[in-house]
């Protein structure tokens, strides 16, 4: 397939959008409606092909052998549009605004074999065609095809050449459009010789009808049965998780807290006999998580890849939060293309200042001298792993001629947002964090030697405690995770943001009890090493998420091919590495301000 050349007009009305990044192109939140008089025309933009499965998947309509005019003028697009790979033209379809029309010609084309065998395997691969009209989606298949019988076996093809439009209207508004085949007959591409021409001529219908429906809103998405409906609240995945919640926050706040109690009280007894006694060393005779209070607080090797990590762990929490929020604010509708995605490069600008405040402000907390090297670490941390996975899965798009993959307008666009203001935002918090650090507040003074480590048994293990602590958040969102796939890999349709929000809070939760648990298990075996352990423990719920994509890849889903399985596994890998950042910063600052507390609390000269 040859990929066709991509206007200039995509990029004019983007500079905008790097100077007043609150934009986006259009307000989020706002329906693009048109106002149309009766016989007003209504341009119908033809957008892409793709097989049904592989959602990511997508060519250009104009692509496949079809009528097309001789001049190709394509819509200018937002951000949002591109990267979700909508490649807009217009059309030969004329429409008019509450006029009928039957069976009309589109236009009369002559395919060689070449092109009919370029439709059979479109077909075959399950190819739909998406069109827009007044910002409203509108799909359906580009052929039929049958398989029937084993002895004998019949593979019967066939392209639909005749499309009936219905649209309805409410006063002088689009609100519903649909394409249907409906009392349609397929013309037959079998039995074609391979010096032979196909005749087909393409003819198309208009109906329109009023409706009583005032808002494009209230119609649900999946009414006109191509695409699933839009999914229902999943009571089993809610209960599930409160359970779990539950069952965790119980644990660490009655059994963890009682035994706290009693370590507490007995160190402290134990403090007050020797003091009065023989005056000897507590260290001689003592034993658990209090005999290390001089390592506890010892600074952990690769302390600047440490910040880093949480720092790009914090940027990550504030922009999911913010994802979520927008979403519960109606902020992203459902007939908008790629809303979601501006959203999320614009908050990833912004939130760029969070990493660098918070990896800076923690460096120098802890003694980090190299606040330069660590201020480029941090915004390297995800940014270098982004672009090497988009760098392959954009290349891969490209070499197959799919509109996924990203115009080099769309590419220098990208890169000056990060370079003005995301890599400016991270230094300017890093300086805001730096000046602003505080020394460490250790409740207990280290020692310069470090104190043996005494051997752990097996389920005290780092193997032990990531498989733990990454388990049970997992647990968790397990269900939920595969609605939230079947909808960014699918073809569903997710609306549940005050659900997700709740699980999201749940996650969080959850992530934060067992780092608590699983630090004082190790610190009650006299290990004082926790500070990557507690990273590593929560964080590896990452790992997890990963395993299951490949989980579902494998039998949840109907994906195939080279394109969609490189973009399906580079982005999931990515995603397990975000949710790594993330889960790993919660556990790791829930540890620390647990070990505050359980050291504060203990009486020590």
């Amino acid at each position: 397939m040859t990929v066709l050349g991509h206007p200039r007009s995509w990029s004019c009305r983007w500079w905008p959008l790097l100077l007043l990044l609150l934009l986006i192109g259009r307000e989020p939140g706002v329906e693009a409606v048109t106002h149309y008089k009766a016989g007003d025309p209504v341009i119908l933009y033809v957008n892409k092909v793709g097989p049904y499965h592989n959602p990511q998947e997508t060519y250009h309509y104009y692509q496949l052998p079809v009528c097309c005019p001789e001049k190709i003028r394509h819509k200018s697009l937002s951000l949002g549009e591109v990267l979700d790979g909508d490649r807009m033209a217009e059309s030969l379809y004329e429409i008019r605004f509450r006029e009928n029309v039957e069976k009309r010609v589109l236009c009369h084309m002559q395919l060689s074999s070449a092109q009919v065998e370029q439709l059979r395997q479109a077909i075959e691969e399950l190819y739909y065609f998406e069109f827009v009209v007044d910002d409203l989606p509108i799909r359906g298949f580009v052929g039929y095809m049958e398989e029937s019988g084993f002895l004998p076996h019949s593979h019967k093809i066939g392209l639909w050449t005749h499309l009936d439009f219905h649209l309805e209207f409410h006063g002088d508004r689009i609100i519903f459009a649909n394409v249907s085949v409906r009392d349609v007959k397929p013309h037959s591409l079998d039995g074609l010789r391979p010096d032979e021409f196909l005749g087909l001529t393409h003819t198309y219908s208009v109906r329109w009808s009023e409706t009583s429906v005032e808002r494009r809103s209230d119609r649900r998405r999946g009414d006109d049965g191509f695409f699933p409906r839009t999914l229902e609240i999943h009571w089993l995945s809610i209960i599930n998780s409160m359970v779990l919640v539950f069952l965790l926050v119980g644990f660490v706040a009655v059994i963890l807290m009682r035994v706290l109690r009693n370590d507490l009280a007995r160190y402290n007894l134990d403090e007050e006999t020797t003091s009065a006694g023989s005056g000897d060393d507590f260290d001689q005779s003592d034993n658990g998580w209090k005999i290390i209070h001089t390592d506890v607080f010892r600074f952990p090797p690769y302390r600047g890849l440490l910040c880093a990590v949480l720092g790009v762990g914090a940027q990550f929490l504030a922009l999911g939060t913010g994802i979520i929020v927008m979403a519960l604010l109606g902020m992203f509708n459902v007939h908008r293309h790629g809303a979601i995605n501006s959203a999320a490069i614009l908050l990833y600008a912004l939130t760029c200042c969070i990493s660098g405040y918070v990896s800076s402000h923690f460096y120098r907390q802890i003694g980090g001298e190299r606040w330069v090297w660590n201020i480029i670490l941090t915004t390297s941390l995800f940014s270098v792993p982004f672009f090497l996975t988009w760098s392959v899965v954009n290349s891969v798009h490209w070499a197959n001629g799919s509109t996924q993959a990203l115009p080099a307008t769309t590419i220098l666009l990208l890169l000056t947002v990060w370079l003005l203001v995301g890599f400016p935002l991270t230094v300017i918090g890093g300086i805001f964090g730096k000046n602003n650090a505080s020394p460490f507040d250790a409740p207990c003074r280290t020692k310069n030697i470090a104190r043996e480590i005494p051997p752990q048994p097996w389920y005290k293990s780092t193997l032990v405690h990531m498989t733990v602590g990454g388990f049970l958040p997992f647990s968790a969102i397990s269900v939920e995770l595969y609605y939230i796939f079947a909808t960014v890999w699918g073809r569903e349709q997710y609306t549940l943001y005050g659900i997700l929000f709740f699980v999201f809070a749940i996650l969080l939760s959850v992530g934060a009890c067992i780092s608590i648990a699983l630090t004082y298990f190790q610190l009650s075996g006299e290990d004082h090493r926790w500070w990557w352990r507690s990273v590593l423990s929560v964080g590896s719920t990452g790992l997890f998420i990963f395993l299951y994509s490949v989980f579902y890849y494998a039998r949840r889903s109907n994906m195939s091919g080279t394109v969609q399985t490189v973009e399906f596994f580079g982005y999931s890998l990515l995603t397990g590495y975000v949710f790594f950042l993330m889960l790993g910063t919660i556990s790791f600052f829930s540890s620390l301000k647990f070990i505050r507390y359980i050291y504060v609390n203990l009486k020590m000269d």
